[in-house]
């Protein structure tokens, strides 16, 4: 039956759009923003400025991880919520993670190569490095650059130490069904 179907769209010449994934966070009330980004309560013993969450409720970190392999094929994102931006950055960084990761043969080597890139300098709307100008608007004040820069600090620490638990195996060995996304680009965007 599948392959009908398949065979039909083939002989029609029309192409299935295909949706990307969407964050479930759509209805964010009371939750405080910065730079038009909800900042979402995250399942994290990391210090920084998100709210926690209960550890057996999904959170925006998982959501990323759990959509990434499908969502990176995507040239184009339909933002659907604000929630969808935090999606896009997170896709994007573990693109950039999973391409540190590329050439770690251990879990160890990968450790390193993650604490590396989390004590990066993390810019926000408007400065230059910044991987998605437009995206988020820019910050009225120092005040909430710092807000944002630090809750990016934080969901990024958090994305990285989870990323680490699916891109190698429990013994220490690369996943290769991972790793092998570290070679495609989001949004055609080139990681440097």
């Amino acid at each position: 039956m599948n392959y009908l179907l398949n065979n039909e769209v083939r002989k029609s010449n029309k192409i299935p759009y295909i949706q990307v994934y969407h964050s479930s966070f759509v209805n964010e009330d009371g939750v405080d923003r910065a730079c038009g980004c909800p900042l979402l309560p995250l399942k994290s013993h990391i210090k920084g400025p998100a709210p926690v969450s209960d550890q057996d409720t999904t959170d925006i970190v998982d959501e990323a991880i759990t959509f990434f392999r499908a969502n990176v094929f995507f040239r184009n994102f339909d933002i659907k919520s604000p929630a969808d931006k935090l999606l896009i950055y997170l896709t994007f960084y573990i693109n950039v993670a999973l391409k540190r990761l590329e050439g770690c043969r251990t879990l160890a080597e990968g450790t390193k190569a993650i604490i590396n890139l989390g004590l990066e300098k993390v810019p926000v709307p408007g400065e230059s490095g910044f991987p998605f100008p437009g995206l988020f608007p820019l910050p009225q004040s120092q005040k909430e650059t710092e807000l944002f820069r630090n809750y990016l600090k934080q969901i990024r620490e958090e994305t990285s130490g989870r990323l680490l638990s699916v891109a190698y195996r429990p013994n220490g060995t690369p996943n290769k069904w991972w790793l092998a996304f570290a070679k495609r680009k989001f949004m055609n965007i080139i990681i440097p």
